[in-house]
């Protein structure tokens, strides 16, 4: 066939490049969009409704929007234009005027830059951990010498002229970042102790005590978890002991979480053939390298799914710790609308925070298919 198209003074690939009816953008629509009538007239109709409310969107977030407004001579925002356009058009001039406090809190102005700082090290940690070529042993010392340098710079030393800032004054996205990193980074180790713990079979007490923890912490919401943190761990404190609200809701997040983690592990523990745990034993391994070596690295490989699923959803459920008067990023976009001068305005701010879980969560997620992707890429090697 070569022979006969090299004859025909036709390039062979060009020959045997498939008909754009049956790959291509066009094939792909014809096939899953307007496969039938029902697919084609449910296509149209959803069609329709999403441009319709995408242009409704743009043109209320942008073609009527608000993007300044004046200043007095005190510096304080004058929001009249943006009422005479309400209900028509955004004010983004909320934001822009608001920004410094829905990220910081009431952080002091004059120090803002460094929870900004914690920030861009939290961002760098999770770069740094999301690239395989630096799981080695030295990123925990990375991930131990960085949420201590965190804690350093949002509290503060004189020793190092850092003015002290106690932690109830700290809000905004340093405080959801830092409540989810250490909730979650110290939650799962936590988890695979009791998931490894429940499924024992020569500890009975130890599998006892693990089914209880995990039941007892799922049958109760995250809520009252905070509450009793707050309220009730105090009472069974020694006289003088006392920890502030931010370390009680800090512990309530990090017992949550393990509990659904745990159970989570549990499963990939069960799903991994029993023929993996005879093959290790057959080899003499002990159970702490067995466990090391061949168990948990596979069980945790099936698992990334659910895993990612249940780090997405802790990571949004810091905003619960508002019940108890923390200002996490949430809060403290619902108090910046709070200002006389904003109220009313809170579509803006809800806008901007959506966005800024939005792009922490999807990356998660995109993170987590590539990773599984290139896990099942080696397993069919």
């Amino acid at each position: 066939m070569a022979e006969i198209a090299a004859e025909a003074g036709v390039p062979f690939a060009a020959r045997q490049r498939p008909p754009a009816k049956v790959v291509g953008p066009a094939a792909w629509a014809r096939r899953n969009l307007f496969g039938s009538w029902w697919s084609t007239a449910l296509t149209l109709v959803l069609g329709y409704l999403i441009l319709r409310f995408a242009w409704g969107f743009f043109d209320w977030a942008v073609v009527h929007a608000i993007w300044t407004v004046p200043y007095d001579a005190q510096g304080h925002a004058n929001s009249a234009p943006c009422r005479a356009q309400m209900g028509v058009g955004a004010c983004w001039a909320v934001i822009a005027d608001k920004y410094r406090f829905i990220l910081f809190g009431f952080y002091p102005y004059d120090e803002q830059w460094r929870p900004l700082v914690c920030i861009a090290l939290f961002l760098a940690l999770y770069a740094i951990s999301a690239n395989r070529r630096f799981w080695r042993r030295e990123l925990g010392l990375v991930w131990i010498v960085t949420l201590l340098l965190i804690l350093l710079l949002m509290h503060g030393s004189e020793t190092l002229g850092l003015t002290v800032v106690t932690d109830d004054r700290w809000g905004g996205l340093p405080l959801t970042l830092l409540l989810a990193t250490f909730g979650l980074a110290l939650a799962f180790p936590l988890a695979v102790a009791v998931a490894l713990g429940r499924r024992s079979r020569t500890l009975p007490a130890v599998r006892l005590l693990c089914v209880v923890y995990v039941e007892l912490i799922r049958g109760v919401p995250l809520i009252s978890l905070l509450f009793m943190s707050s309220v009730m761990f105090p009472l069974f404190m020694p006289q003088g002991v006392n920890f502030d609200n931010l370390l009680r809701a800090q512990v309530a997040i990090i017992l949550f979480a393990a509990a659904y983690l745990a159970e989570v592990v549990r499963g990939g523990l069960q799903a991994l053939p029993k023929g993996q745990y005879e093959a290790a034993d057959a080899l003499g391994l002990s159970y702490g390298r067995k466990t090391r070596l061949i168990v948990l690295p596979q069980a945790l490989r099936i698992v990334i799914p659910p895993l990612v699923n249940t780090f997405i959803g802790f990571f949004k459920d810091t905003s619960l710790v508002l019940i108890i008067g923390i200002y996490d990023l949430l809060q403290s976009g619902r108090a910046a609308v709070d200002d006389p001068v904003w109220q009313g305005f809170g579509n803006e701010v809800y806008v901007l925070l959506a966005l800024i879980y939005f792009c922490f969560c999807f990356a998660m997620s995109k993170y987590s298919r590539g990773l599984e992707r290139d896990f099942s890429r080696s397993r069919r090697r």
